[in-house]
Protein backbone atom coordinates (compact mmCIF):
# COMPACT_ATOMS: atom_id res chain seq x y z
CA UNK A 1 0.00 0.00 0.00
CA UNK A 2 1.07 3.97 -0.06
CA UNK A 3 3.04 5.12 2.59
CA UNK A 4 1.37 6.50 5.93
CA UNK A 5 1.87 10.49 4.02
CA UNK A 6 0.28 9.43 0.78
CA UNK A 7 -2.74 6.84 2.52
CA UNK A 8 -3.71 9.94 5.10
CA UNK A 9 -7.11 11.02 4.13
CA UNK A 10 -7.44 13.81 1.39
CA UNK A 11 -10.79 15.51 0.77
CA UNK A 12 -12.76 13.56 -1.52
CA UNK A 13 -12.67 14.80 -5.23
CA UNK A 14 -14.98 12.59 -6.90
CA UNK A 15 -15.79 8.85 -8.02
CA UNK A 16 -14.41 5.96 -10.36
CA UNK A 17 -16.49 4.14 -12.06
CA UNK A 18 -15.97 0.42 -12.20
CA UNK A 19 -16.84 -2.68 -14.16
CA UNK A 20 -16.00 -6.49 -13.56
CA UNK A 21 -15.52 -9.91 -14.81
CA UNK A 22 -15.09 -12.61 -12.64
CA UNK A 23 -13.21 -16.27 -14.25
CA UNK A 24 -15.72 -17.74 -11.93
CA UNK A 25 -18.60 -16.42 -13.65
CA UNK A 26 -20.50 -15.01 -10.78
CA UNK A 27 -19.49 -11.55 -11.88
CA UNK A 28 -19.85 -10.89 -16.10
CA UNK A 29 -19.55 -7.54 -16.93
CA UNK A 30 -21.30 -5.93 -14.74
CA UNK A 31 -20.98 -2.38 -12.87
CA UNK A 32 -20.02 -2.72 -9.40
CA UNK A 33 -20.27 0.35 -6.59
CA UNK A 34 -17.74 3.30 -7.45
CA UNK A 35 -14.81 3.96 -6.11
CA UNK A 36 -13.90 7.50 -4.24
CA UNK A 37 -11.31 9.54 -6.31
CA UNK A 38 -9.01 10.99 -3.81
CA UNK A 39 -6.18 13.66 -3.83
CA UNK A 40 -2.80 12.69 -3.10
CA UNK A 41 0.81 13.97 -2.58
CA UNK A 42 2.39 12.10 -5.10
CA UNK A 43 4.63 9.77 -3.17
CA UNK A 44 4.22 6.23 -4.95
CA UNK A 45 5.53 2.69 -4.25
CA UNK A 46 5.73 -0.79 -6.09
CA UNK A 47 1.65 -1.57 -5.71
CA UNK A 48 0.83 1.67 -7.36
CA UNK A 49 -0.29 1.53 -11.00
CA UNK A 50 0.84 5.47 -12.03
CA UNK A 51 -0.72 7.09 -14.67
CA UNK A 52 0.48 9.83 -17.16
CA UNK A 53 -1.88 11.12 -19.33
CA UNK A 54 0.94 13.44 -21.09
CA UNK A 55 2.50 10.42 -22.86
CA UNK A 56 0.12 9.90 -25.70
CA UNK A 57 0.76 7.20 -27.88
CA UNK A 58 -1.75 5.61 -30.64
CA UNK A 59 -5.21 6.85 -31.76
CA UNK A 60 -7.95 3.73 -31.24
CA UNK A 61 -10.03 3.16 -34.04
CA UNK A 62 -12.06 0.37 -32.59
CA UNK A 63 -12.58 -2.96 -30.49
CA UNK A 64 -14.66 -5.64 -32.10
CA UNK A 65 -15.66 -8.85 -34.49
CA UNK A 66 -14.85 -10.62 -37.40
CA UNK A 67 -18.05 -10.83 -38.61
CA UNK A 68 -18.37 -13.97 -41.03
CA UNK A 69 -21.11 -14.98 -43.36
CA UNK A 70 -21.58 -17.81 -40.68
CA UNK A 71 -22.37 -14.83 -38.32
CA UNK A 72 -25.20 -13.04 -40.81
CA UNK A 73 -26.77 -16.49 -41.69
CA UNK A 74 -27.25 -16.69 -37.70
CA UNK A 75 -28.47 -13.60 -37.16
CA UNK A 76 -30.06 -13.33 -40.07
CA UNK A 77 -32.51 -16.54 -38.93
CA UNK A 78 -32.98 -14.99 -35.63
CA UNK A 79 -36.55 -13.65 -35.16
CA UNK A 80 -36.93 -9.76 -34.90
CA UNK A 81 -37.55 -9.35 -32.12
CA UNK A 82 -34.44 -11.26 -30.14
CA UNK A 83 -32.12 -9.97 -33.52
CA UNK A 84 -32.97 -6.39 -32.62
CA UNK A 85 -32.11 -7.02 -29.28
CA UNK A 86 -28.89 -8.69 -29.95
CA UNK A 87 -27.78 -6.08 -32.58
CA UNK A 88 -28.75 -3.48 -29.67
CA UNK A 89 -26.72 -4.87 -27.11
CA UNK A 90 -23.41 -4.97 -29.00
CA UNK A 91 -23.70 -2.11 -31.23
CA UNK A 92 -25.23 0.61 -29.68
CA UNK A 93 -23.69 3.08 -27.12
CA UNK A 94 -26.43 2.97 -24.86
CA UNK A 95 -26.01 2.33 -21.10
CA UNK A 96 -27.38 -1.50 -21.56
CA UNK A 97 -25.06 -2.52 -24.71
CA UNK A 98 -21.18 -2.71 -25.27
CA UNK A 99 -20.65 -0.35 -28.06
CA UNK A 100 -18.62 -2.83 -30.34
CA UNK A 101 -17.21 -0.03 -32.69
CA UNK A 102 -15.32 -1.79 -35.54
CA UNK A 103 -15.84 -5.23 -37.81
CA UNK A 104 -14.19 -7.26 -40.35
CA UNK A 105 -15.67 -8.54 -42.97
CA UNK A 106 -14.22 -11.39 -45.76
CA UNK A 107 -14.12 -10.50 -49.21
CA UNK A 108 -16.08 -13.43 -50.75
CA UNK A 109 -15.99 -16.39 -48.33
CA UNK A 110 -14.01 -16.78 -45.39
CA UNK A 111 -13.63 -20.81 -44.15
CA UNK A 112 -16.59 -19.88 -41.55
CA UNK A 113 -19.60 -19.42 -44.33
CA UNK A 114 -21.68 -22.15 -45.22
CA UNK A 115 -19.96 -23.28 -48.54
CA UNK A 116 -16.91 -21.63 -50.57
CA UNK A 117 -17.45 -18.45 -53.37
CA UNK A 118 -15.75 -15.62 -54.91
CA UNK A 119 -17.44 -12.62 -56.19
CA UNK A 120 -16.63 -13.91 -59.88
CA UNK A 121 -17.04 -17.92 -59.74
CA UNK A 122 -16.85 -19.65 -63.43
CA UNK A 123 -16.74 -22.46 -64.72
CA UNK A 124 -13.75 -24.13 -65.50
CA UNK A 125 -11.61 -22.65 -68.05
CA UNK A 126 -13.51 -20.03 -68.20
CA UNK A 127 -11.32 -16.12 -67.41
CA UNK A 128 -13.50 -12.44 -67.23
CA UNK A 129 -10.50 -10.25 -67.27
CA UNK A 130 -12.96 -7.13 -67.22
CA UNK A 131 -15.23 -8.24 -64.28
CA UNK A 132 -18.32 -8.04 -66.27
CA UNK A 133 -19.94 -11.10 -63.86
CA UNK A 134 -18.84 -9.80 -60.73
CA UNK A 135 -21.38 -10.00 -57.77
CA UNK A 136 -21.82 -9.48 -54.73
CA UNK A 137 -24.69 -12.13 -54.61
CA UNK A 138 -23.37 -14.08 -52.18
CA UNK A 139 -22.91 -11.37 -49.04
CA UNK A 140 -26.94 -11.24 -49.50
CA UNK A 141 -27.91 -15.03 -49.58
CA UNK A 142 -25.77 -15.34 -46.18
CA UNK A 143 -27.46 -11.84 -44.83
CA UNK A 144 -24.32 -10.16 -44.60
CA UNK A 145 -25.40 -7.04 -46.50
CA UNK A 146 -28.88 -6.78 -44.57
CA UNK A 147 -27.03 -7.39 -41.15
CA UNK A 148 -24.22 -4.80 -41.99
CA UNK A 149 -27.24 -2.05 -42.69
CA UNK A 150 -29.18 -2.79 -39.99
CA UNK A 151 -26.01 -2.89 -37.49
CA UNK A 152 -25.13 0.91 -39.48
CA UNK A 153 -28.92 2.34 -38.42
CA UNK A 154 -27.80 1.85 -34.77
CA UNK A 155 -23.85 2.33 -35.22
CA UNK A 156 -23.19 4.89 -38.32
CA UNK A 157 -19.90 5.92 -37.16
CA UNK A 158 -18.93 2.19 -37.11
CA UNK A 159 -15.70 1.03 -39.00
CA UNK A 160 -15.49 -2.09 -41.30
CA UNK A 161 -12.13 -3.88 -42.86
CA UNK A 162 -12.79 -6.38 -46.07
CA UNK A 163 -10.13 -9.51 -46.02
CA UNK A 164 -10.18 -12.20 -48.73
CA UNK A 165 -9.56 -15.50 -48.06
CA UNK A 166 -8.91 -15.92 -51.94
CA UNK A 167 -8.60 -14.72 -55.33
CA UNK A 168 -11.37 -16.64 -57.70
CA UNK A 169 -9.98 -20.04 -58.68
CA UNK A 170 -9.50 -18.67 -62.41
CA UNK A 171 -7.25 -16.38 -61.26
CA UNK A 172 -4.67 -19.02 -59.16
CA UNK A 173 -2.12 -21.40 -60.70
CA UNK A 174 -3.41 -24.44 -58.86
CA UNK A 175 -7.26 -23.77 -59.65
CA UNK A 176 -8.26 -24.65 -56.35
CA UNK A 177 -10.11 -22.52 -53.53
CA UNK A 178 -7.39 -23.74 -51.44
CA UNK A 179 -3.82 -22.59 -51.40
CA UNK A 180 -1.90 -21.91 -54.75
CA UNK A 181 -0.70 -18.77 -55.83
CA UNK A 182 -2.23 -15.59 -57.54
CA UNK A 183 -1.20 -16.05 -61.15
CA UNK A 184 0.96 -12.84 -62.16
CA UNK A 185 -0.86 -12.19 -65.50
CA UNK A 186 -3.87 -11.67 -63.05
CA UNK A 187 -2.58 -8.33 -60.58
CA UNK A 188 -4.25 -5.99 -62.78
CA UNK A 189 -7.68 -7.94 -62.81
CA UNK A 190 -7.14 -8.82 -59.15
CA UNK A 191 -6.67 -4.96 -58.04
CA UNK A 192 -9.64 -4.11 -60.19
CA UNK A 193 -12.11 -6.83 -58.37
CA UNK A 194 -10.99 -5.21 -54.99
CA UNK A 195 -12.34 -1.85 -56.55
CA UNK A 196 -15.30 -3.38 -57.50
CA UNK A 197 -16.20 -4.53 -54.12
CA UNK A 198 -15.42 -1.38 -52.41
CA UNK A 199 -17.67 0.53 -54.91
CA UNK A 200 -20.34 -2.46 -54.79
CA UNK A 201 -20.59 -2.01 -50.81
CA UNK A 202 -20.59 1.59 -50.94
CA UNK A 203 -23.89 1.27 -53.70
CA UNK A 204 -25.34 -0.58 -50.56
CA UNK A 205 -24.79 2.31 -48.54
CA UNK A 206 -21.76 0.69 -47.10
CA UNK A 207 -18.23 2.28 -46.42
CA UNK A 208 -14.97 -0.10 -46.21
CA UNK A 209 -12.56 1.66 -44.18
CA UNK A 210 -9.99 -0.79 -44.88
CA UNK A 211 -8.83 -3.55 -46.51
CA UNK A 212 -6.04 -6.10 -45.98
CA UNK A 213 -4.71 -7.77 -49.24
CA UNK A 214 -4.72 -11.26 -47.72
CA UNK A 215 -5.94 -13.23 -44.53
CA UNK A 216 -3.16 -15.27 -43.23
CA UNK A 217 -1.05 -15.20 -46.76
CA UNK A 218 1.51 -17.97 -45.06
CA UNK A 219 -1.57 -20.46 -44.62
CA UNK A 220 -2.69 -22.22 -47.60
CA UNK A 221 -4.66 -24.78 -45.34
CA UNK A 222 -8.01 -23.09 -45.02
CA UNK A 223 -10.59 -23.20 -47.55
CA UNK A 224 -10.86 -21.05 -48.61
CA UNK A 225 -7.09 -19.55 -49.06
CA UNK A 226 -4.39 -18.24 -50.96
CA UNK A 227 -0.63 -18.19 -50.60
CA UNK A 228 1.20 -14.73 -51.15
CA UNK A 229 5.28 -14.55 -50.86
CA UNK A 230 5.87 -10.79 -49.41
CA UNK A 231 7.96 -9.89 -52.52
CA UNK A 232 4.54 -10.99 -54.15
CA UNK A 233 2.05 -8.65 -52.19
CA UNK A 234 4.79 -5.95 -52.71
CA UNK A 235 5.06 -6.17 -55.85
CA UNK A 236 0.75 -6.79 -56.43
CA UNK A 237 0.44 -3.36 -53.88
CA UNK A 238 3.01 -1.11 -55.56
CA UNK A 239 2.36 -1.78 -59.18
CA UNK A 240 -1.63 -2.50 -59.35
CA UNK A 241 -3.27 -2.25 -56.12
CA UNK A 242 -2.61 1.04 -54.94
CA UNK A 243 -2.51 2.58 -58.57
CA UNK A 244 -6.13 0.99 -59.06
CA UNK A 245 -7.05 2.51 -56.30
CA UNK A 246 -5.70 6.30 -57.31
CA UNK A 247 -7.49 6.20 -60.93
CA UNK A 248 -10.55 5.22 -59.28
CA UNK A 249 -10.08 7.75 -56.61
CA UNK A 250 -10.64 5.34 -53.61
CA UNK A 251 -9.28 6.27 -50.24
CA UNK A 252 -9.76 3.30 -48.14
CA UNK A 253 -7.01 2.20 -46.44
CA UNK A 254 -4.42 -0.79 -47.74
CA UNK A 255 -2.85 -2.97 -44.90
CA UNK A 256 -0.79 -5.67 -45.31
CA UNK A 257 0.17 -9.09 -44.21
CA UNK A 258 -2.61 -9.87 -41.64
CA UNK A 259 -0.70 -12.73 -40.21
CA UNK A 260 0.90 -14.20 -37.46
CA UNK A 261 3.58 -11.91 -35.07
CA UNK A 262 6.02 -14.70 -35.99
CA UNK A 263 7.27 -13.19 -39.24
CA UNK A 264 8.03 -9.44 -39.06
CA UNK A 265 9.80 -9.58 -41.61
CA UNK A 266 7.14 -9.74 -43.91
CA UNK A 267 4.92 -6.51 -43.36
CA UNK A 268 8.90 -5.19 -43.14
CA UNK A 269 10.04 -6.32 -46.54
CA UNK A 270 6.83 -4.62 -47.96
CA UNK A 271 7.62 -1.67 -46.25
CA UNK A 272 11.16 -1.66 -46.73
CA UNK A 273 10.17 -1.02 -50.36
CA UNK A 274 9.56 2.70 -50.89
CA UNK A 275 7.67 2.34 -53.81
CA UNK A 276 5.20 0.13 -52.07
CA UNK A 277 5.00 1.69 -48.97
CA UNK A 278 3.56 5.15 -50.45
CA UNK A 279 0.27 2.78 -50.42
CA UNK A 280 0.19 1.30 -47.44
CA UNK A 281 -1.35 2.18 -44.28
CA UNK A 282 -0.13 -0.21 -41.90
CA UNK A 283 0.09 -4.09 -40.83
CA UNK A 284 -2.14 -6.39 -39.63
CA UNK A 285 -1.65 -9.73 -37.17
CA UNK A 286 -2.84 -12.25 -35.87
CA UNK A 287 -1.11 -14.00 -32.69
CA UNK A 288 -1.81 -17.82 -33.35
CA UNK A 289 2.54 -17.86 -33.58
CA UNK A 290 5.48 -15.28 -32.05
CA UNK A 291 4.95 -12.88 -29.51
CA UNK A 292 2.54 -9.69 -29.49
CA UNK A 293 5.35 -7.52 -29.42
CA UNK A 294 6.54 -7.83 -32.75
CA UNK A 295 4.17 -5.79 -33.60
CA UNK A 296 6.22 -2.86 -31.85
CA UNK A 297 9.59 -3.97 -33.96
CA UNK A 298 7.57 -3.09 -37.09
CA UNK A 299 6.35 -0.07 -35.60
CA UNK A 300 9.68 1.21 -34.84
CA UNK A 301 11.18 0.06 -37.90
CA UNK A 302 8.64 2.36 -39.61
CA UNK A 303 6.33 4.62 -37.00
CA UNK A 304 4.85 5.86 -39.84
CA UNK A 305 2.58 3.59 -40.61
CA UNK A 306 -0.13 2.03 -38.40
CA UNK A 307 -0.70 -0.99 -36.71
CA UNK A 308 -3.49 -3.33 -36.38
CA UNK A 309 -4.15 -6.68 -34.58
CA UNK A 310 -7.15 -8.38 -36.54
CA UNK A 311 -8.21 -11.85 -35.26
CA UNK A 312 -7.96 -14.30 -32.64
CA UNK A 313 -10.27 -17.17 -32.09
CA UNK A 314 -11.47 -18.67 -28.97
CA UNK A 315 -11.06 -22.44 -29.42
CA UNK A 316 -14.52 -24.22 -28.36
CA UNK A 317 -15.93 -25.14 -25.43
CA UNK A 318 -13.34 -23.18 -23.86
CA UNK A 319 -11.95 -22.28 -20.80
CA UNK A 320 -13.93 -19.54 -19.41
CA UNK A 321 -11.38 -18.73 -16.63
CA UNK A 322 -8.36 -19.08 -18.67
CA UNK A 323 -9.62 -17.59 -22.23
CA UNK A 324 -10.53 -14.33 -19.83
CA UNK A 325 -7.19 -13.70 -18.93
CA UNK A 326 -5.28 -14.51 -21.74
CA UNK A 327 -7.28 -12.48 -23.96
CA UNK A 328 -7.31 -9.75 -22.23
CA UNK A 329 -3.31 -10.21 -21.14
CA UNK A 330 -2.28 -10.58 -24.83
CA UNK A 331 -5.11 -8.67 -26.76
CA UNK A 332 -6.67 -5.65 -25.05
CA UNK A 333 -3.88 -5.15 -23.11
CA UNK A 334 -0.47 -6.71 -25.07
CA UNK A 335 -1.77 -5.39 -28.62
CA UNK A 336 -3.08 -2.12 -27.70
CA UNK A 337 0.45 -1.71 -25.64
CA UNK A 338 1.99 -2.55 -28.81
CA UNK A 339 0.56 -0.13 -30.92
CA UNK A 340 -2.86 -1.64 -32.15
CA UNK A 341 -5.26 0.55 -33.51
CA UNK A 342 -7.74 -2.52 -33.60
CA UNK A 343 -8.33 -5.07 -31.61
CA UNK A 344 -10.67 -8.13 -33.18
CA UNK A 345 -11.92 -11.14 -32.03
CA UNK A 346 -12.91 -13.99 -34.52
CA UNK A 347 -15.31 -14.64 -34.59
CA UNK A 348 -19.20 -12.74 -34.03
CA UNK A 349 -21.43 -15.81 -33.94
CA UNK A 350 -21.86 -19.25 -34.35
CA UNK A 351 -24.02 -21.99 -33.75
CA UNK A 352 -23.94 -24.89 -30.52
CA UNK A 353 -22.03 -27.15 -33.24
CA UNK A 354 -19.65 -24.22 -34.48
CA UNK A 355 -21.31 -24.07 -37.59
CA UNK A 356 -21.47 -22.64 -39.90
CA UNK A 357 -17.94 -23.71 -42.05
CA UNK A 358 -16.95 -24.75 -45.06
CA UNK A 359 -15.82 -28.27 -46.16
CA UNK A 360 -12.10 -29.57 -46.79
CA UNK A 361 -10.53 -26.90 -44.36
CA UNK A 362 -13.01 -24.61 -42.64
CA UNK A 363 -12.67 -24.30 -38.48
CA UNK A 364 -14.71 -26.62 -36.88
CA UNK A 365 -14.05 -25.40 -33.35
CA UNK A 366 -14.26 -21.65 -33.80
CA UNK A 367 -16.54 -20.65 -31.10
CA UNK A 368 -18.36 -16.95 -31.36
CA UNK A 369 -18.60 -14.31 -29.21
CA UNK A 370 -22.17 -15.02 -28.93
CA UNK A 371 -23.71 -19.10 -29.76
CA UNK A 372 -26.74 -18.34 -31.68
CA UNK A 373 -29.08 -21.44 -31.63
CA UNK A 374 -32.55 -20.59 -33.96
CA UNK A 375 -33.54 -17.42 -32.25
CA UNK A 376 -32.04 -17.67 -28.85
CA UNK A 377 -28.73 -16.26 -28.04
CA UNK A 378 -26.07 -16.84 -25.34
CA UNK A 379 -23.04 -14.54 -24.67
CA UNK A 380 -19.49 -16.50 -24.23
CA UNK A 381 -15.98 -15.07 -22.81
CA UNK A 382 -15.04 -12.90 -25.89
CA UNK A 383 -17.88 -11.21 -25.66
CA UNK A 384 -17.53 -10.04 -21.99
CA UNK A 385 -13.93 -9.48 -22.38
CA UNK A 386 -14.10 -6.94 -25.28
CA UNK A 387 -17.17 -5.16 -23.52
CA UNK A 388 -14.23 -4.18 -21.21
CA UNK A 389 -12.84 -2.26 -23.81
CA UNK A 390 -15.48 -1.42 -26.69
CA UNK A 391 -17.56 0.38 -24.15
CA UNK A 392 -15.60 2.53 -23.19
CA UNK A 393 -12.60 2.99 -25.15
CA UNK A 394 -14.55 4.71 -27.99
CA UNK A 395 -13.16 5.41 -31.28
CA UNK A 396 -10.56 8.58 -31.38
CA UNK A 397 -9.45 7.74 -27.79
CA UNK A 398 -5.85 7.35 -27.62
CA UNK A 399 -3.28 5.24 -25.44
CA UNK A 400 -1.56 6.71 -22.47
CA UNK A 401 1.38 5.70 -20.31
CA UNK A 402 0.63 3.44 -17.23
CA UNK A 403 3.05 1.79 -14.98
CA UNK A 404 3.12 -1.92 -14.69
CA UNK A 405 3.04 -4.33 -11.84
CA UNK A 406 3.77 -8.01 -11.35
CA UNK A 407 0.42 -10.27 -11.93
CA UNK A 408 -1.87 -7.20 -12.71
CA UNK A 409 -1.17 -6.56 -16.92
CA UNK A 410 -2.77 -3.34 -17.57
CA UNK A 411 -3.47 -0.34 -19.99
CA UNK A 412 -4.96 3.19 -20.16
CA UNK A 413 -6.41 5.64 -22.52
CA UNK A 414 -7.69 9.32 -22.44
CA UNK A 415 -10.92 9.29 -24.21
CA UNK A 416 -12.12 12.31 -26.96
CA UNK A 417 -14.69 13.31 -23.93
CA UNK A 418 -11.92 13.89 -21.64
CA UNK A 419 -12.07 10.63 -19.21
CA UNK A 420 -9.44 8.08 -18.27
CA UNK A 421 -9.82 4.38 -18.32
CA UNK A 422 -7.80 1.91 -17.26
CA UNK A 423 -8.10 -1.90 -17.91
CA UNK A 424 -6.81 -4.44 -15.44
CA UNK A 425 -6.26 -8.25 -15.44
CA UNK A 426 -5.61 -9.86 -12.52
CA UNK A 427 -3.11 -12.81 -14.22
CA UNK A 428 -2.26 -14.24 -10.42
CA UNK A 429 -3.13 -16.71 -8.16
CA UNK A 430 -4.81 -14.46 -5.52
CA UNK A 431 -6.14 -11.03 -4.99
CA UNK A 432 -4.53 -8.00 -5.63
CA UNK A 433 -4.79 -4.63 -3.68
CA UNK A 434 -3.29 -1.70 -5.92
CA UNK A 435 -3.29 2.04 -5.84
CA UNK A 436 -4.27 4.33 -9.01
CA UNK A 437 -2.37 6.94 -9.48
CA UNK A 438 -3.27 9.79 -12.03
CA UNK A 439 -1.40 13.56 -11.35
CA UNK A 440 -2.74 14.52 -7.65
CA UNK A 441 -5.43 12.02 -7.52
CA UNK A 442 -5.62 8.27 -6.19
CA UNK A 443 -8.37 5.42 -5.78
CA UNK A 444 -7.71 2.37 -3.67
CA UNK A 445 -8.88 -1.16 -5.70
CA UNK A 446 -8.71 -4.82 -5.50
CA UNK A 447 -9.32 -7.30 -7.92
CA UNK A 448 -9.63 -10.99 -7.25
CA UNK A 449 -7.48 -13.53 -9.07
CA UNK A 450 -8.43 -14.06 -12.50
CA UNK A 451 -10.63 -11.01 -12.66
CA UNK A 452 -11.22 -8.45 -15.13
CA UNK A 453 -11.89 -4.81 -14.01
CA UNK A 454 -12.38 -1.59 -16.41
CA UNK A 455 -12.28 1.77 -13.84
CA UNK A 456 -13.39 5.36 -15.79
CA UNK A 457 -12.76 8.37 -13.72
Amino acid sequence: MLAASVTAQKKQSGKVEMWLTKGDKSVLFAKQADLNLQKASGVVNRNSIVIDDKQKFQEIDGFGYCLTGGSAQLISAMDKENQDLLLQEMFSVKENAIGISYLRVSIGASDLDDRVFSYNDLPAGETDPKLKKFSLEHDRRTGLIQVLKKILAINPKIKIMGSPWSAPVWMKDNGDTRGGSLKTEWYGAYADYFVKYIQGMKAEGIVIDAVTIQNEPLHPGNNPSMYMEAKDQAVFVRDHLGPAFEKAKIKTKIIVYDHNCDKPEYPLEILNDAQAKKYVDGSAFHLYGGTIDAMSKVHDAHPDKNIYFTEQWTGGPGDFPKDLKWNVEHLLVGATENWAKTVLQWNLASDPKYDPHTDRGGCTTCMGAVTIDGSKFIKNVAFYHMAHASKFVRPGSKRIQSSSIDGLPNVAFSTPDGKIVLLVVNTSSEEKKFTVTQKDKLFQAKVDAGAVATYIF
